[in-house]
């Protein structure tokens, strides 16, 4: 009798825990090597180097992390420490290192020991001879698995709801052949709601999952059924770096109910997709404007990052949180960013070449942002636009169609002291020719082209 109540107390104890958390979670690496920013880059930066160190245990453990460049020798020691981590949690180990005079292909190597056990972690970083920070190149790219407004997008949508795992898994792969190694999700999920208009703490949160959500299960109407995946997996196979992307909640809300919404959110993602070697680090979907809103709005902007930077480095402390703002608008808010960025590890802006005239120029922004990350310890990154706006019928949004060339190029030369240049985006602006569907149309192909035969040139002038 005893033991049948024992075991239907077993069974019901466990279905129960089945029930509250039906997500997979997948073994998690004990050492992970983080680049920031990720190869390549040129002899004219700071390298941010992070290592996570795990502990799945039921007692603290204590290691000895050795960071070496190219070979594990005496000599080519960068960085050693001693730290103890506590069960069931990860600390990182974080130091910065000169690129001045190392131009070539290196090895950071992580080498982390615990007694007998040793574990190991390397990164490939190729390092240009430049006199100034950016590689002038399109270092990486936005994904949007569907966008966000059918008028903007309406040369691409219809295309790209359709597309296969298999298809966002093709798409991938060329993307790396241009050499655009970073990926950055722009949201997981669609609710398209504002800041203080939107509902949800009365009325619940009605967004739609692009990927199969325990937490929200309602799904976008697109063909693919875990594009989160295909892409992880694809990057995984080509050495890529993935931002994967908590939000959305709703549009420029960084308020209390948000925060909550985006910590549930990150849990999910990282027991979801965590052991993925391409998951670099996290993308907050919302934006905001330059000028981060008014003195509320800013409030609740530095308590958010305060709050979700210190939540998410309890997952992976290693990996960098990045926000994406426009470029407009910043003296009115430089001692909000000097309270934001210390608790921001990448700002991306964007809208260099589109200032608005009483502004700054794009020059001058360019650089108070460098200085007011560089003062806080913050990378400063640079998303550029690779589209222009097609006049649409008075009262809609235009169109997005690929930008020419020249733009492009303009930007990735006006623009010297960015240490990476990101751009939104690579579906329905790019497309290789060899894709299996091409959202977007001819143009896109056009620009993937003129681009490639620019990075070509470009490769051969480094030689």
């Amino acid at each position: 009798m005893i033991k049948i109540i024992f075991l239907s107390f077993f069974l019901v104890t466990y279905n129960g825990l089945l029930a509250q958390n039906n997500v997979e979670i997948k073994a998690k690496p004990e050492v992970s090597l983080t680049l920031i920013p990720p190869s390549p880059v040129t002899d004219q930066i700071i390298l941010d180097i992070r290592a996570g160190v795990r502990n799945e245990g039921h007692s603290p453990k204590s290691f000895q992390a050795a960071f070496y460049l190219d070979e594990e020798k005496k000599e080519n020691l960068l960085n050693q420490t001693k730290l103890v981590v506590n069960p069931k949690s990860a600390k990182a180990v974080k130091f910065r290192w000169s690129t001045k005079n190392k131009a070539g292909k290196h090895k950071i190597i992580l080498v982390c020991k615990n007694g007998k056990n040793i574990f190991r972690s390397e990164k490939e970083i190729a390092i240009i001879a430049s006199n100034i920070r950016s590689t002038k190149q399109i270092d990486g790219a936005w994904i949007n698995f569907y966008h966000w407004s059918d008028e903007e997008g309406k040369h691409w949508n219809p295309d790209i709801k359709k597309m296969t795992d298999d298809q966002w898994r093709e798409l991938i792969s060329a993307q790396h052949k241009l050499e655009m190694n970073v990926i950055v999700m722009q949201e997981l999920f669609r609710n398209q709601v504002y800041v203080d208009s939107q509902t949800i703490e009365r009325d619940g949160y009605k967004g739609r999952a692009f990927y199969p959500s325990e937490l929200y299960p309602e799904r976008m109407p697109i063909a693919a059924k875990d594009p989160v995946e295909a892409v992880l997996s694809e990057a995984d196979k080509n050495n890529m770096h993935v931002f994967v992307a908590v939000g959305l909640y709703a549009w420029f809300d960084f308020t209390k109910g948000s925060l909550d919404w985006h910590k549930k959110i990150a849990k999910e993602l990282w027991d979801k997709y965590g052991h993925h070697p391409s998951f670099y680090g996290w993308y907050v979907s919302e934006e905001m404007d330059g000028g981060l809103g008014d003195e509320k709005h800013r409030a609740q902007i530095v308590d958010f990052f305060v709050s979700f930077s210190k939540y998410v480095k309890t997952l992976a402390p290693e990996k960098p949180v990045m926000l994406a703002t426009n470029s407009h608008s910043v003296r009115n808010a430089k001692a909000t960013y000097a309270k934001l960025l210390p608790h921001l590890d990448i700002l991306c802006p964007f809208g260099f070449h589109r200032m608005p005239k009483t502004d700054y120029t794009g020059e001058e922004v360019a650089a108070v942002l460098q200085k007011l990350c560089d003062d806080a310890g913050a990378h400063l990154w640079m998303d550029m636009e690779v589209f222009d706006f097609e006049k649409g019928a008075p009262g809609t949004l235009d169109a997005l169609v690929p930008r020419p060339i020249k733009g492009l190029l303009s930007d990735l030369h006006r623009f010297p002291n960015f240490e990476k240049i990101l751009c939104y985006q690579y579906p329905g602006l790019m497309n290789s020719p060899d894709m299996s569907i091409k959202p977007g149309g001819e143009n896109t192909v056009k620009l993937f082209m003129d681009y490639k035969n620019y990075l070509i040139n470009l490769q051969a002038s480094r030689k």
